[in-house]
C-alpha cells in the first residue's frame, strides 16, 4: 500500500497536552491525599497539621465501629424510609417532581452527601431542606440531637470510599473557616 494510502495510526488530538497535565495533576494530588490524609498519620517530630492552600488540616478522623452501629439504627429509623434502607435514594432523584421539589438523594457515593461540609449536613437534618430549593425534608433538630445526627453521618460515610471521605472532610475543614 502506498504512503498516500495508509490511514493514520491515530488522530492528533489537540487536548492531549491539558488532558495529560490534568492527569499528572490529579495523579499528583492523590499521591499527596494518599500520602497526608491518612487516620492516625502523623507529621514530622511535632505532630503539626499539614497545610493545605493556607489551612491547616489535621488527618481524617477514624470511624468509631460504636458510632457507625448507633448511626445505623438511628438511619434505619428516621432515614430509611426516604433515602432507602441501602443509602440508595429515591428513584429518579435528579428530577424535579410536579411540585419542583425533588426526590430524596442517596447517600452512598452515587449522590452528593459527600459534596457537603458536615456543618451544611447538619443543618439540612436539624431544620430541613431549603425553602429556597423547594426542599421538602423535614428538621429532625426535635426529635434528634447533634450527636445523634453526627452518630448518622458516621454511618453514611462508612458506606462511601476513602477519596469521597478525604474529599468530604477536607471540605468540611476549609468550610469552617470561612
Amino acid at each position: 500500500m502506498s504512503k498516500a494510502g495508509r490511514k493514520p495510526l491515530a488522530t492528533p488530538n489537540r487536548n492531549l497536552p491539558v488532558i495529560v497535565g490534568l492527569a499528572l495533576g490529579s495523579l499528583a494530588l492523590f499521591a499527596l491525599a494518599a500520602w497526608t490524609l491518612k487516620p492516625g498519620t502523623t507529621y514530622g517530630e511535632s505532630n503539626e497539621p499539614v497545610v493545605i492552600n493556607g489551612t491547616a488540616v489535621p488527618p481524617v478522623p477514624a470511624l468509631v465501629v460504636e458510632r457507625v452501629a448507633a448511626g445505623e439504627k438511628l438511619y434505619t429509623q428516621y432515614c430509611a424510609a426516604c433515602h432507602g434502607a441501602q443509602l440508595e435514594g429515591a428513584p429518579n432523584w435528579k428530577q424535579p417532581l410536579p411540585t419542583g421539589s425533588y426526590p430524596p438523594p442517596p447517600h452512598d457515593t452515587s449522590g452528593h452527601t459527600w459534596h457537603h461540609p458536615d456543618a451544611q449536613l447538619l443543618q439540612i437534618t436539624a431544620n430541613g431542606g431549603d425553602p429556597a430549593y423547594n426542599g421538602t425534608m423535614p428538621g429532625f433538630s426535635t426529635i434528634l440531637t447533634v450527636d445523634q445526627m453526627s452518630t448518622i453521618f458516621d454511618f453514611i460515610k462508612s458506606h462511601w470510599g476513602r477519596e469521597e471521605r478525604e474529599y468530604q472532610w477536607w471540605i468540611s475543614v476549609t468550610a469552617a473557616g470561612r
